[in-house]
């Protein structure tokens, strides 16, 4: 078993033998090319991660747009891997998990929606703010996995894996044999994925089917270097479930990565089956690639200083009020209004006692 560990996989492909351009996008965890002269795009990656520092779950989801009707990927994994198709309800669960608190933020003074400006009353809301064989490729396995035609690989040479998916209905750009090298310098192996659309002639759009990839690594590694060849920026979420707060070792040329939430979960139903229904620490991590070429690396996350927790707020303004509903500021104005009345009328009582004396 390799002593690595990756991070996620995903997954849009298609079968076509017709010859195939440079890619017109790559996504976060591999690299995804499209049939022709058509264009396919992710519009949002999300993946959800569980490394209980031996082995590591990874079941990924994409949106995808564009005009494409196949496509085909490939991602690198450290170790030997198990593919299955993934729970859609993991991201669900997920995003409940990780919901921002609702907390009440009052202010003093009336505004344009409070008596007497207005009868209404309004909200404001601001969020403060996841070894190959003697052969130069080798086929571990292959499965049908609902639409996805998977394969998992081994490979020594880089020219040979390219060869092997063009002759198997993955037709690559050529460029992705130099990116790949790295990979098969270290003796990783490869997830290969193709498309087989339910409805022949439509194209790949809107959220694909969630697969699942596991395999044993003491190391949390998130391949990234395929998304140098991506065309457009690239948007990467990472929910983390792990024993600690995790954080990326750099942010490989993207921009900083941005913790969306830490903290202990108890989590049950689609993400207690991926934890086992044991406890963990969730880190929700978001981070944007606006140049992908400036990519240099696959993301190395490691366990932060401290398991600091963190949770995005939404605050909803309240007028202080008191009692039923008494505006505070109507009191004060009133108090003052009174203390005024008090103070004017001892004023004119005390001259009036003066007058008295000064005629007695």
């Amino acid at each position: 078993m390799k002593r690595r560990i990756l991070a996620l996989l995903f997954a849009l492909l298609a079968t076509q033998l017709g010859s195939l351009i440079s890619p017109a996008y790559a996504c976060g965890c591999g690299a995804m090319v499209p049939d022709g002269m058509s264009r396919i795009g992710v519009d949002r990656e999300v993946s959800a991660v569980r490394w209980d520092g031996r082995a590591e779950q990874i079941v990924m989801r994409f949106t995808v747009g564009g005009d494409a009707k196949r496509a085909a990927w490939i991602m690198p994994v450290p170790g030997r891997a198990t593919v299955e198709l993934g729970d859609d309800r993991v991201f669900r669960d997920l995003a409940w998990l990780i919901r921002p608190e609702r907390k009440a933020r009052t202010y003093f003074w009336p505004r344009d929606s409070d008596w007497p400006f207005s009868s209404g009353s309004s909200d404001g809301a601001t969020a403060a703010p996841p070894g190959a064989g003697a052969p130069a490729v080798g086929v571990v396995g292959r499965e049908q996995l609902g639409d996805f035609d998977v394969a998992r690989l081994t490979a020594t040479d880089p020219d040979a894996l390219r060869d092997w998916l063009e002759s198997n209905g993955f037709k690559l750009p050529d460029r992705l044999a130099t990116e790949l090298k790295p990979y098969v310098d270290q003796k990783w192996e490869y997830v290969a994925v193709r498309l087989a659309p339910k409805e022949q002639g439509k194209p790949l759009r809107g959220e694909l089917d969630p697969l699942k990839i596991r395999f044993d690594s003491d190391k949390l590694v998130y391949p990234m270097r395929l998304s140098r060849l991506a065309r457009t920026p690239q948007s990467l979420g990472l929910y983390i479930l792990a024993d600690h707060r995790m954080e990326p070792s750099s942010p490989i040329g993207g921009a900083a990565p941005e913790v969306t939430f830490a903290g202990t979960v108890a989590p049950e139903g689609a993400v207690g089956e991926l934890t086992g229904g044991k406890p963990a620490f969730l880190t929700a991590i978001d981070q944007r690639f606006p140049e992908p070429s400036r990519i240099d690396g696959d993301h190395e996350l490691r366990a932060a200083p401290a398991d600091t927790p963190y949770r995005r707020a939404v605050y909803h303004d309240e007028l202080l009020t008191v009692g039923d509903g008494i505006p505070v500021w109507l009191l004060t104005v009133i108090g003052a209004l009174a203390a005024m009345a008090g103070a004017v009328t001892a004023a004119f009582v005390s001259l009036r006692i003066r007058r008295r004396r000064a005629t007695a």
